[in-house]
């Protein structure tokens, strides 16, 4: 077994947790489908982290090429999947059997805990990129600006609704952009 077979089993443990998480959460949703009330930018949200937990298992077959790894490393890259569980499971009410629920209600009691995962997830990716990749901060703009208006939202409390609904549109715009950007780096070959 090689370095990396080793680690990733506990990573891909991670995040078929997390989209565990996801997958129950909206097959929930469908099956209460009378009861809910849908808040799109919610819908975007619980999206993006499917779409991150992919990409995250995806993009981790390039830790491949480190020979040797060492416990603090590992902890390391292991924060982003926690991470993305953590941001997974607080998309959905812990106890919502037989209830209404109203998405928007919910999105507003928690929007400032899944801002604070989401920026963490960028920090975390900010201090990957430059530290085990190399690249320079200065193309580290999008997160450096996502953190700021995310936490900037957190700390202002602001709850309107026009916002968060335009996060979630240019988040959205982010990732499909991001996609059509590392097209052809986005791929596993021998």
């Amino acid at each position: 077994m090689s370095p990396f077979e080793y680690v990733i089993v506990l990573i891909s443990i991670i995040i078929g947790m997390g989209i565990t998480q996801i997958l129950s959460g909206i097959s929930a949703i469908i099956l209460r489908w009378e009861k809910i009330r849908i808040y799109w930018p919610h819908l975007v949200f619980i999206l993006l982290v499917f779409i991150l937990h992919v990409q995250e298992w995806w993009v981790t077959y390039d830790l491949r090429s480190f020979n040797y790894w060492r416990l603090p490393t590992f902890l390391f890259v292991i924060l982003y999947p926690v991470n993305l569980y953590l941001l997974a499971r607080l998309l959905f009410p812990i106890k919502w059997m037989g209830r209404d629920l109203d998405l928007k209600f919910f999105f507003y009691e928690h929007y400032r805990r899944i801002y604070l995962l989401i920026c963490s997830l960028a920090i975390l990716a900010i201090i990957d990129n430059v530290v085990m990749l190399d690249y320079g901060l200065e193309t580290q703009f999008i997160q450096i600006l996502l953190v700021s208006i995310l936490a900037s939202i957190i700390i202002l409390k602001i709850e309107k609704d026009w916002l968060h609904q335009l996060v979630a549109l240019i988040m959205l715009l982010i990732t499909i952009g991001s996609f059509i950007v590392t097209w052809n780096t986005s791929l596993i070959s021998n």
